[in-house]
């Protein structure tokens, strides 16, 4: 049984065109890096952050580095990552979230003392979703 917690949800990637596209996402968080969310987007392409930053992002606008998160409505918030290569958005709802981040809670704790020492990351880019731009490739930003 891994120990690594697990939430499969689908996003909404914004585009210029008619109609957002949805996505298949995954949210992870290792035992080894409890501080840590990683989110797993279509092509292997993964982006982690600190954990205080999509908990914080759920309630008020916030922006680290090359994320920005905030509320969007009762029920949505917007991920913004950006990279050398472009913007991508993305809306989710905010109910997945909030169930991954009640299992991380109630696995690993408090998200406090995280130092404001977030990484952000992509790996292994083989594609990226119609209309998002790639992430720059094995990059790491403290």
């Amino acid at each position: 049984m891994s120990l690594v917690i697990r939430e499969h949800a689908r996003a909404r990637l914004i585009t210029d065109g008619p109609d957002p596209r949805r996505i298949p996402v995954e949210l992870r968080c290792d035992p080894g890096d409890p501080r840590t969310v990683q989110i797993g987007l279509p092509g292997g392409v993964d982006w982690a952050f600190g954990r205080d930053l999509l908990e914080k992002g759920l309630r008020s606008p916030v922006t680290r580095g090359d994320i920005r998160v905030w509320p969007c409505g009762r029920a949505q918030l917007i991920l913004e990552l950006h990279s050398a290569d472009g913007v991508a958005v993305f809306q989710f709802d905010r109910a997945p979230l909030i169930r991954f981040l009640r299992r991380v809670h109630d696995r690993f704790g408090s998200s406090a003392g995280t130092g404001g020492r977030d990484r952000t990351r992509t790996d292994a880019v083989s594609e990226t979703p119609a209309g998002a731009p790639a992430p720059a490739a094995s990059t790491t930003r403290t």
